[in-house]
């Protein structure tokens, strides 16, 4: 059980990791975004090649004099998106920190048993030696009244 949580918290950090690349690219574009509305006439431009979206071959660029650019900065798809994508994220960031609390009680529990068997053999050595001392003294009585009678 202890491997099979460790396998996924592994495969739920992977989820994590691939979730923080579209806010990566979702904060960089929503900053340019913000900033070519702040500075009238600067021609701000996003590479595409840098996300891995196109080949190192091709040249994209998303530039913000684009009629097409000025109109995805003013939709509500865009920021309903970027917080969305930051909702799966911290989704995904909590679902590891809970595999993780889950993989160290499970640990907790299993040393837990594991102790606690040890100590019933103990206990159930520990009494039979008991057992035996208690036969073999009233053994020894039993024969010293025997004696004196």
């Amino acid at each position: 059980f202890i491997m099979l949580t460790y396998i996924f918290m592994l495969a739920w950090l992977g989820v994590t990791a691939f979730t923080s690349l579209p806010v990566y690219m979702y904060f960089n574009l929503w900053t340019i975004c913000r900033n070519a509305t702040i500075v009238d006439g600067a021609n701000l431009c996003l590479d595409l090649r840098q996300y891995g979206i196109v080949t190192i071959g091709e040249e994209k660029k998303v530039c913000t004099t684009s009629e097409s650019f000025i109109k995805m900065c003013d939709s509500n798809e865009l920021n309903m998106t970027f917080h969305l994508f930051i909702v799966a994220l911290a989704g995904a960031g909590a679902a590891v920190i809970a595999m993780v609390h889950y993989l160290m009680v499970l640990s907790a529990n299993w040393a837990y048993v594991k102790d606690a068997c040890r100590m019933q053999k103990y206990e159930d050595i520990k009494s039979k030696e008991e057992q035996e001392l208690h036969d073999i003294h009233s053994t020894r009585s039993k024969e010293r009244l025997n004696a004196y009678t």
